[in-house]
């Protein structure tokens, strides 16, 4: 098997793995207990919280761990209603390319009233469906009673990178809250919130070589949110009740140690492996003479440690694609792992100017650093027979 749906989740380390097993082994106490074994789990959890905080340059006081990313992202905005509204600012700005989690996180608020919102489309020219969120616009957006903006760092479907840095100081700049997702972000670009200028930055585990189930929130000040999980006051600074996941969050801690020491070799590694696999792919469609079908979706190159890239073959269903090529042994995706049951075009990319058709012909190709030159040459050239195949059936 070849695994390149990297964006969709990641190969747990073997260092990780066995920083967690002590903890479900041996070291099952409760943190909130006051004997040994319940202290040496609050240790360790404090611990893995000092490592999440340096991989963003963060205070560990500042992280609150959570299920996920999608929970993360709930918090912010569920969280920080009644902040708004204290402040007579209840206007939210975001994009039409966020995650599901965020979309429907603030879609929730203004059905539920008070709350409005403004929502940016993704920059597009007429040569290139660009997919990224204009600084400027930000900025023209925000009125007196915006209170939040939320903008992504990179898209989960097609690895494009916005300029978070331009508008962390446009939010600054308008005494604004900012948040981030960062969950596709982090492990292969350097992170860190005083340099992005964010109040909220949103991560998980499991994309970062790390367990499932575990996630954090970074809050530079955690009294602007009130908890949505509710439970003892002591757990996660009183914002997510519930007994925390020892062993997922220890996990989570030594894959953000991890990233810390490898994220400078890993982005050089993952652009040796996009540009391998882009060239590869693109030398069997042009030899097989189907260049005319075969589209990227966004801009190639257009920045380093982009894990994701996402490709159109006109006229090829991705899900066809995508089963197709399960059973030869090749693991990619028609789109987020979080909506693949849908049946929908992808939102990001209508967003970016793609009509319905050539969105359901598009797929997600995403690595990571466990991957290899030989593994990423060979899946190209397997897909490119696979797109000739379908392409001879359509003929």
């Amino acid at each position: 098997m070849i695994y390149l749906d990297s964006a969709s989740t990641t190969r747990i380390d073997e260092r990780v793995l066995n920083a967690m097993l002590p903890y479900l082994r041996i070291e099952y106490g409760n943190p909130g207990t006051v004997y040994g074994l319940g202290k040496r789990a609050k240790d360790a959890v404090e611990n893995a919280r000092a490592q999440v905080a340096k991989m963003i340059g963060a205070k560990p006081e500042n992280i609150i761990f959570t299920s996920g990313g999608s929970e993360a992202n709930n918090l912010v905005f569920a969280g920080s209603s009644s902040f708004l509204f204290k402040l007579m600012r209840p206007h939210i700005v975001t994009t039409e390319i966020e995650h599901t989690s965020v979309r429907r996180a603030v879609q929730s608020l203004v059905f539920d009233g008070g709350h409005t919102s403004t929502w940016l489309k993704p920059v597009a020219s007429p040569v290139k469906n660009i997919g990224t969120i204009d600084p400027a616009e930000v900025a023209n957006s925000i009125r007196d009673n915006t209170g939040l903006v939320s903008v992504m760092h990179t898209n989960n479907e097609t690895g494009m990178e916005n300029n978070v840095h331009a508008i962390g100081r446009i939010c600054n700049d308008r005494g604004v809250l900012f948040h981030t997702d960062c969950v596709q972000a982090a492990g292969t670009k350097r992170l860190n919130v005083d340099e992005i200028g964010c109040d909220f930055m949103s991560l998980s585990s499991h994309k970062i070589h790390g367990p499932k189930g575990v996630g954090a929130l970074y809050a530079r000040e955690p009294s602007c949110l009130n908890p949505i999980i509710h439970g003892g006051s002591n757990q996660e600074f009183g914002l997510r009740g519930g007994t925390e996941n020892v062993a997922g969050i220890v996990g989570f801690g030594k894959a953000c140690e991890l990233v810390t020491e490898l994220v400078d070799d890993t982005e050089k590694y993952i652009d040796t492996l996009y540009d391998s696999f882009y060239w590869r792919l693109a030398e069997r469609i042009a030899d097989k003479g189907l260049t005319g079908i075969f589209h990227v979706n966004g801009v190639l190159f257009a920045s380093h440690g982009n894990k994701t890239i996402n490709l159109r073959f006109d006229g090829i269903d991705s899900e066809t694609l995508v089963y197709y090529l399960d059973h030869k042994g090749i693991c990619i995706s028609a789109g987020s792992a979080c909506t693949s049951l849908e049946q929908e075009p992808s939102h990001v990319l209508l967003a970016m100017g793609l009509s319905p058709e050539e969105a359901r012909c598009s797929v997600r190709v995403s690595f990571s650093r466990f991957n290899t030159l030989g593994e990423v040459e060979a899946a190209a050239g397997i897909i490119a027979d696979a797109v000739d195949h379908f392409h001879r059936m359509e003929g």
